[in-house]
């Protein structure tokens, strides 16, 4: 423990000694499109459920409402859409006459053949060259043991993205459904078939189609030239390339059909990965995929799949995946589609859902509430209706493009993440979580963002891999005096491509830090009642933030290490944001133990007078007035229970 404290002293201070309160300018005014203020759920659609989609939508204040009728999914409407395409027709004039937007869930990759041992045609018995397979051959049909939404009787297949019969039917269907007047294609989960039992491990698909692309693409054959598996073979990355830009080039093709006869109509992506392997694995990549649709829907949990039931650390690792994936969204906007509760008897459903929709405002994402694990419903109608109400009352300041303030950079290289998995996913979380648990400001960089960092320190955590395009903006951030830190599991492991300008920590502190939170974390947020019960590890946070407060960085928080900050700019002007997980225990306890004061510290160059609004956490606003400290203004918050946002007036 004692070697850790040394080497988080280290950190800390090449972090803050080379730190300066630099102030972004804010974004340029303008009114946000719809997608940024989405509240949803889901709903069946026929033409007789429609009267009471819109009077569930204005009950519980949907904004944005997702419909069901799957055309390209299910083979039958894939093959005739009409009926499904007259419905979403008269879906779209209704939803627009009350002033919303609708969004329509369509299959990627899957179709289902409903009753097929009893049909002569299905799809898997017209077009078995058009199905995804294993290396041996193997086809990805499955029925209803193989996942929840399988019915009895059902034929479920995962198609090939290069069976190019197939692509064009199905791009046709996507100029069907934009053209009724929908405001979004909600494309589902499109995968290569590597996430039902028996096919994880087979980097799939090895069928006629994809092969053949590949052969053209690399010269090399999938079947024989690479090792499955094994990231020292430079065959098989190729192969890992090529299946994460099939994925993107698949989505970038069905937003061209899309915008070519509706160019108001979104593009809509749902992937359930995170940052870490399984975004390999199954070939859908947040960050090559943010660029290409106009928004994404992640179904993301971390630790426990039930927001009733996750530990205080799962809630924080849940937080450093959706600040990255607002990171990767640059100027869109990013929904979370996580569920809440699925009958544990120990916690109300309610109690659940308040923690789950706090935790998403305050990463700045967007909010789908559903009914135990499926898209539709809700756990409790009367608090949809509450938060839901009291988001559309505030949502100016919850979501939109943000700038960090006086950040440091935590870089997150996605072909490091591709080629190196664990190595890189331990060592970013860990440094993302010692900012959050440190209330340091702090910016997630991406390929994208790094000729526009503005911080003064960049962390690039256990990066190995750099293309030309990164190594000539990072060497142009250390022109400009940007420090950039990497860390190392030993000097030698560093990267040479930046020994030039880079200081190498090791062994790599992010790396340690995120053991050190899975041995400790959890115990001390649930029995967190006074410094003299926290463990070494969190003695040493503590200690560590009390030195800080000598530095001058532009905002600085007194607060445990159970609450999660952000500084950010919005709208050109400063918020602030925290949210609290003290006492949370999962399955038991999901209502945080209220934190009797937090001090905030703001710099006075940030603030033209001393005073914020403050808004807790389904409460009314009210403004506070902050009293002179040397060069900041002090600002005292008591009795924070699940969150509060601040901003300037």
């Amino acid at each position: 423990m004692m070697i850790f404290k040394a080497q988080f002293v280290n950190v800390i201070f090449l972090l803050f000694s080379s730190l300066a309160a630099g102030l972004p300018a804010g974004l340029p005014p303008g009114e946000l499109p719809w997608q940024f203020f989405v509240r949803t759920s889901g709903h069946p659609l026929t033409a007789q459920t429609i009267d009471s989609i819109i009077a569930d939508a204005q009950n519980t204040h949907l904004f944005g409402i997702e419909v069901d009728n799957d055309i390209t999914g299910r083979y039958d409407s894939f093959l005739n859409p009409q009926q499904k395409l007259n419905e979403l027709r008269a879906l779209a004039k209704r939803v627009h006459a009350v002033n919303n937007y609708a969004f329509v869930y369509i299959a990627g990759l899957e179709c289902i053949t409903p009753d097929a041992p009893q049909r002569t045609h299905t799809f898997f018995k017209d077009h078995p060259d058009w199905v995804q397979r294993d290396l041996n051959g193997r086809p990805a049909v499955f029925g209803s043991q193989d996942a929840f939404w399988i019915r009895e009787g059902d034929e479920d297949v995962w198609i090939s993205p290069f069976a190019q019969p197939w692509r064009q039917m199905y791009m046709e269907r996507v100029r069907q459904i934009a053209a009724t007047g929908i405001d979004g294609v909600y494309v589902d989960i499109p995968y290569w078939m590597t996430h039902f039992e028996g096919w994880e491990n087979t980097w799939a698909s090895f069928d006629d189609f994809t092969v053949r692309a590949f052969k053209e693409k690399t010269g090399i054959d999938a079947r024989s030239d690479l090792q499955l598996g094994d990231f020292s073979d430079p065959n098989f990355l190729k192969w890992i390339d090529f299946r994460l830009q099939t994925i993107r080039d698949f989505l970038a093709e069905i937003d061209r059909n899309v915008k070519q006869v509706n160019p108001n109509c979104l593009t809509i992506a749902e992937i359930y990965p995170g940052i870490d392997f399984e975004a390999v694995r199954v070939g859908a990549d947040a960050s090559l995929l943010y660029p290409v649709v106009d928004v994404i829907a992640h179904e993301y949990s971390q630790g426990a799949y039930m927001a009733s039931d996750r530990q205080p650390l799962d809630w924080f690792k849940y937080i450093v995946g959706m600040l990255t994936f607002r990171a990767l969204a640059h100027d869109k906007a990013t929904w979370m589609l996580s569920y809440s509760w699925d009958g544990n008897p120990h916690v109300r459903p309610a109690d659940a859902m308040r923690l789950l929709f706090a935790a998403q405002l305050f990463a700045g994402a967007n909010s789908w509430d559903a009914a135990t694990h499926v898209m539709s419903g809700s756990n409790d109608y009367s608090t949809r209706r509450q938060v839901f109400k009291w988001i559309a009352q505030y949502q100016e300041h919850f979501y939109g493009p943000a700038r960090a303030v006086d950040p440091i950079g935590i870089y997150f290289s996605a072909q490091t993440r591709n080629y190196h998995s664990d190595a890189f996913t331990k060592s970013f979380t860990g440094l993302v979580l010692m900012a959050l648990h440190a209330h340091l400001p702090f910016q997630i960089v991406d390929a994208r963002a790094l000729n526009e960092f503005k911080g003064r320190v960049l962390i690039l955590p256990n990066v190995k891999r750099f293309n030309a395009k990164e190594l000539k903006a990072l060497a142009e951030l250390a022109r400009r005096g940007v420090r950039l830190i990497i860390t190392a599991n030993s000097q030698q492991d560093a990267p040479r491509a930046l020994e030039n300008f880079q200081t190498v920590l090791s062994p790599c502190p992010g790396k340690q830090y995120h053991a050190l939170c899975a041995q400790h974390f959890n115990r001390i947020v649930q029995n967190f009642t006074a410094n003299d019960s926290l463990s070494a590890f969190a003695q040493t946070t503590l200690q560590k933030i009390a030195e800080l407060k000598n530095r001058p960085p532009a905002v600085r928080v007194s607060a445990p290490p159970a609450v999660a900050f952000k500084a950010v700019y919005l709208n050109e002007k400063l918020h602030l944001a925290l949210v609290n997980f003290s006492g949370i225990q999962g399955g038991v306890q999901v209502v945080p133990q209220s934190v009797p004061e937090i001090t905030i510290e703001v710099h006075q160059s940030l603030l033209p007078e001393n005073n914020l609004t403050l808004l807790p956490y389904l409460r009314s606003p009210q403004t506070i007035k902050g009293q002179k400290a040397g060069d900041y203004y002090r600002f005292k918050i008591t009795h924070l229970s699940h969150g509060v946002f601040l901003w300037q007036n």
